[in-house]
């Protein structure tokens, strides 16, 4: 898989923040799920279509390394590299950096696989196709 760093810049909003003045740890999942899912859309794969051909894309594991809290108003990149896992899994590096000193974030790295219709793992030659990894 020779791609590069795909890169996605958001920011965070005062409802992400905890009593502490801090983005919730758990909301840094929904960030890397919403890049999981852009970088999936910016190469061709479209979940609902997946999903109507009986193909469910799950996460099995997430490995995540807090650096470095985020506050309300901080903008932030999220960058993200597919990796080869096995034959039926991927895995996705994913860093947080905050915009504009490139602070580090979060460190993560997001294992999944796609269940076929009967709900065995398999992943789709279109999904192999996308991501190079034929």
């Amino acid at each position: 898989m020779g791609h590069e760093w795909f890169k996605l810049e958001m920011s965070v909003r005062d409802y992400e923040v905890d009593m502490e003045g801090v983005v919730n740890n758990a909301v840094y999942q929904n960030y890397l799920e919403h890049a999981r899912h852009e970088y999936l859309k910016s190469i061709g794969i479209d979940f609902a279509k997946m999903v109507g051909q009986g193909i469910n894309m799950v996460l099995t594991r997430i490995e995540l390394d807090y650096k470095w809290p985020l506050v309300s108003g901080d903008s932030f990149v999220i960058e993200l590299k597919p990796i080869r896992i096995s034959r039926v899994r991927i895995g996705f590096h994913q860093n947080i950096y905050r915009l504009p000193d490139l602070k580090p974030i979060l460190k993560a790295l997001a294992i999944g696989t796609a269940l076929n219709s009967k709900g065995r793992p398999s992943l789709p030659v279109e999904l192999k196709k996308a991501l190079d990894i034929s």
